[in-house]
């Protein structure tokens, strides 16, 4: 809405001046049209300085009837006290600078100083004026054209005006150096090509107030804007720094101080609706009191409100407690020595010379100079009053922070105009030269060069006519006393190095008084262990924490997403950390393993009882009958196969894994063979009963043992092959289970595995199928009816062992080959053993020749 009142009432002015020339002129004469504004304090000199500042609140408005020249409009509203020390204090550098002998020494600096009465209108006309000047006959028969009337200007206090001011200057090139406004939009140097300043760059505040939130933490926050430029485009240039921090702004309304009060009761509304508990407040000290008058009729809980440098270091704002706790960056608070003095120093004889120094004053203690305009109800001043007895934003010097900008814009001119007149020569004092034209392009080429320290602060600018951005970070607390004071709690500085650049030196209070750090989220933050999942048309700092998937973790607050385990790694039960899997397989140390190396061990133990009861009785029948050579291998190969079941436990190795098969493999090979032998020994031994069979000749004791050694070499090359192509090994076998590592041992070769259980397999089918058809052997001597049952236990327990092994997970894969290898071998010296066993020790009788040779062959056979 500024923006368009400022084009309008240039375009307006414009074309007015355009009309008024065109009729009032005759010839070439030039001839001033309309009523010039006044000078609020002025002074002449070598080289003029022209200042502009809102003195005063707005301005008359009348309604043109268009038969006539418009009346020039009327300053109004109360005298603000902090502009007009503002004017003074460049009064007072002008009359430092007048009196140094190092800076332009023997050059009088003058001044002409305006009110814009915070009016964009009264701005425009004013900076014609200084462009132009106020005579009323511009040099007749020659050209309208002339050199400006002064060389620079410093002002305006608002971004607005100034905008519309730089507009007007740049066609003449008049340098315009800012003491207050801040918008990002005037360092644009094809569209302010004149512009400078001594305040930072609301670009500059945007991002320290954006830091400065999310240093506190805060993610969900409300904005309230001057709906002008200055608040529009700071506004816009904080909500893409927050953006960029990952702050959430819940409402963002726009307001002026002029809106119609529904508009302002509808902002007011939302700010005490909302969930956000901190307020940006990006606006002018106006409207901010505008806004405020509305809240304070409202119950609602303490907020924590952020302030821009406009409203922030305003002492008129100290009277609102809404406002206790409040935050936000100023300009840094500054001495100047000698001006309290110099704005102490009136009195009704200086005073009575100058008509905003008369209205000052009589507004300041509330009487009536001399010779003034009476006012009702104000009595005659008496001429005791002193301005030292007064504590108002006039007298007021404990900060003078925007007095110093002021200050600063005044010595930069100053600075600029020296470098173009003067001649600074080592171990001499400067020499200047009066009589040199100065144009105002000279002095704004020289303005962007100065580079200067004064009461020890720096003035520079950079391409776009800024200085370095440097901050005081501001807190409102309330004293013991009860009253307000803005109490420093910090320093920003966008030139120091990355950790350095927002420091914190004392504690804040907040809103309500709290020394806690008040919390201002949409949502809580995720906890380790979840991540964030954004809420459907909703802001991204309105979420909801979704536990992280299994095998994933989250290991800080607020994780967006959630971090894959590695392979060798699982959650723990909170998921915000990925801690080795554990590691399983058959454990000497667990009750499975214990059970399983106990019946190993048993086993084993039991093959060589029976191998001792068979020695202690070798020349007894019973087992002279059984063949006792391989009686005796036989024994020894099943205790070996109770034995290799122990390779089975523990934690699976290379050599353990290449162990563990081939021992197993070629320890059965050799137990199935003296089994096979035996059987073909009663088959034979049978036989040769018949008369006329030698075959028993054929089977002897060295046939015997080179048939076991054969089909065991047979299962020794199967093994050599398999761990030479493709051994066994250790594997972590992560498929079956996600949350742990089953640790076994891969075959390798499938094909040499297989090769080996195959062949196995093979010798116990012939000596099944041997022993089967030797069961109608007589009873007391015929060992194939137990070597037949022995046979069917050992193919069943391996038969089922095939749909076990492949099925079971884990460890009980190991377990379930351990159980068939004990069966099946518990089941060998069980079946074949134990009644010769028994028939040794528990019925001796039994165990004679004439009882073994008690049964013949049948005619049959």
């Amino acid at each position: 809405m500024e923006v368009i009142w400022t084009l309008l009432a240039l375009v307006l002015a414009l074309v007015a001046e355009a009309l008024t020339l065109a009729k009032g002129s005759s010839g070439s004469e030039c001839t001033l049209q309309g009523t010039p504004s006044p000078e609020s304090l002025s002074q002449p000199g070598d080289f003029v300085i022209g200042g502009v500042f809102s003195i005063h609140d707005y301005v008359t408005t009348t309604e043109n009837n268009y038969t006539s020249r418009p009346k020039a409009p009327q300053c109004m509203g109360s005298l603000n006290f902090r502009e007009l020390r503002f004017a003074r204090t460049m009064v007072f550098a002008i009359k430092e600078i007048n009196n140094s002998s190092e800076l332009l020494p023997g050059v009088t600096l003058g001044y002409q100083i305006h009110d814009s009465c915070a009016s964009v209108p009264v701005t425009v006309k004013v900076a014609f004026q200084l462009a132009n000047g106020i005579e009323p006959v511009f040099f007749p028969n020659q050209s309208c054209s002339k050199s400006a009337t002064v060389h620079a200007v410093v002002g305006e206090s608002s971004s607005t005006p100034s905008i519309a001011m730089s507009r007007i200057l740049r066609p003449f090139a008049i340098p315009q150096v800012s003491h207050f406004a801040t918008c990002a939009c005037l360092s644009d140097k094809l569209q302010h090509p004149t512009f400078s300043r001594t305040i930072p760059s609301d670009y500059y505040q945007a991002a320290a107030l954006a830091r400065l939130v999310k240093h506190f933490g805060w993610t969900w926050i409300g904005a309230v804007r001057s709906d002008s430029d200055y608040g529009n485009s700071g506004m816009a240039a904080f909500l893409q720094a927050a953006q960029a921090e990952g702050i959430c702004v819940e409402y963002s309304e726009a307001f002026y101080r002029t809106s119609p009060r529904a508009k302002v009761r509808h902002v007011a509304e939302v700010i005490s609706r909302s969930t956000a508990r901190i307020v940006m407040a990006f606006a002018a000290t106006g409207d901010m009191l505008v806004l405020l008058s509305e809240l304070e009729g409202m119950l609602m809980a303490p907020l924590q409100w952020i302030g821009s440098e406009a409203w922030v270091t305003n002492h008129k704002m100290l009277r609102f407690r809404l406002f206790a706790g409040a935050i936000g960056f100023g300009i840094p608070r500054s001495v100047i020595p000698g001006l309290r003095d110099f704005l102490l120093d009136l009195g009704p004889a200086q005073v009575s010379h100058s008509p905003i120094l008369t209205e000052f004053w009589e507004t300041a203690f509330g009487c009536s100079l001399g010779g003034s305009q009476t006012v009702a109800g104000r009595k005659a001043c008496d001429g005791k009053q002193n301005l030292r007895d007064l504590q108002n934003p006039y007298t007021d010097t404990s900060e003078l922070r925007i007095s110093n900008m002021v200050y600063k814009a005044v010595y930069a001119i100053a600075h600029a105009i020296h470098s173009i007149i003067c001649t600074d020569e080592p171990n001499a004092p400067p020499h200047c030269n009066t009589s040199i034209q100065v144009e105002p392009r000279q002095v704004m080429d020289h303005l962007r060069k100065v580079n200067f320290s004064r009461n020890g602060y720096k003035v520079s600018f950079d391409a776009n006519g800024d200085p370095v951005p440097t901050y005081e970070l501001v807190n409102w607390q309330v004293m013991r006393d009860g009253h307000m004071e803005f109490v420093t709690v910090g320093n920003y500085d966008a030139s120091a190095p990355d950790g350095q650049v927002l420091i914190m030196n004392r504690n804040i209070t907040w809103a309500g008084g709290q020394s806690q750090v008040p919390v201002s989220v949409c949502s809580e933050s995720c906890l380790p262990g979840t991540r964030k999942a954004v809420q459907r048309g909703r802001p991204v700092c309105c979420y909801d924490c979704v536990p992280c998937a299994e095998g994933e973790i989250s290991n800080a607050t607020d994780s967006l997403d959630c971090i894959t385990c590695p392979a060798d790694y699982w959650t723990n039960a909170e998921k915000d950390k990925c801690v080795p899997k554990p590691v399983e397989f058959l454990s000497f140390h667990e009750v499975l393993g214990i059970i399983l190396a106990a019946c190993s061990v048993t086993g084993a133990c039991i093959a060589i009882t029976v191998a001792a009861v068979f020695y202690r009785h070798r020349d007894t029948p019973i087992v002279k009958a059984n063949n006792s050579e391989l009686s005796f291998l036989l024994l020894f190969s099943l205790k070996l196969c109770f034995l290799c079941s122990l390779t089975f436990i523990g934690q699976p190795s290379e050599w353990s894994c290449m162990l563990r098969h081939t021992a197993f493999g070629i320890t059965f090979v050799l137990c199935i063979s003296c089994v096979l032998g035996k059987t073909i020994v009663v088959l034979m031994a049978f036989r040769a009963t018949l008369p006329g069979s030698n075959m028993m000749k054929w089977f002897g004791p060295s046939q015997q043992r080179l048939s076991v050694l054969a089909f065991t070499l047979i299962q020794v090359l199967i093994c050599v092959l398999w761990l030479t192509i493709s051994p066994p090994f250790p594997y972590k076998n992560m498929k079956h289970y996600k949350e742990k590592i089953i640790l076994e041992c891969d075959v390798g070769s499938a094909v040499g595995f297989w090769a080996v259980l195959g062949y196995i397999g093979l010798l116990s089918t012939l000596c099944f199928v041997l022993a089967f058809l030797a069961r109608k052997l007589p009873d007391n001597f015929n060992e194939a009816k137990f070597i037949t049952f022995s046979m069917l236990i050992f193919c069943a327990v391996w038969i089922t062992f095939i749909p076990a092994y492949v099925s079971s997970p884990g460890k009980f894969t190991v377990a379930v080959e351990i159980f068939a290898i004990l069966a099946s071998s518990f089941g060998l010296i069980v079946c074949i053993f134990v009644p010769k066993c028994f028939i040794i020790l528990f019925r001796p009788q039994q165990n004679t020749k004439k009882h073994m040779m008690g049964k013949m062959p049948s005619k049959s056979l």
